[in-house]
């Protein structure tokens, strides 16, 4: 069986790009989130093994999603993907816990990384 993600981005051309590289890594999305308010509500419905989390969101940001969700499950695998790569900002979401950042569009990077997570 796949592995499942939560995609949470606010754009809806990037949730489609991301559900299409997922699928071909054999990755199954089984929720979409629009922003950092329902990224959470669909993490504690859904509870999928990965959760896929931009930067720039409204009702929540990115890294107070990331806090959030670390504090509900300190195990949760959530990787950043987000256009904002600054090495500073790199570093304070893997110091929240994130398990990796991948900067858009290198999504090449993607399955690779997500295949780190689930091995």
């Amino acid at each position: 069986m796949s592995n499942t993600v939560l995609i949470a981005d606010d754009s809806m051309f990037m949730r489609q790009i991301l559900k299409r590289t997922l699928a071909e890594g054999n990755y199954q999305v089984i929720a979409e989130a629009t922003d950092g308010c329902e990224a959470i509500s669909l993490f504690k419905e859904a509870s999928p093994d990965i959760v896929l989390l931009d930067l720039t969101m409204t009702c929540k940001n990115g890294m107070t999603v990331l806090k959030e969700i670390n504090n509900l499950d300190p195990n949760a695998k959530v990787v950043i993907c987000s256009a904002m790569g600054q090495s500073k900002l790199i570093v304070e979401a893997l110091n929240y816990g994130a398990r990796d950042f991948i900067v858009k569009p290198y999504f090449n990077e993607l399955i690779p990384a997500l295949n780190k997570l689930v091995s």
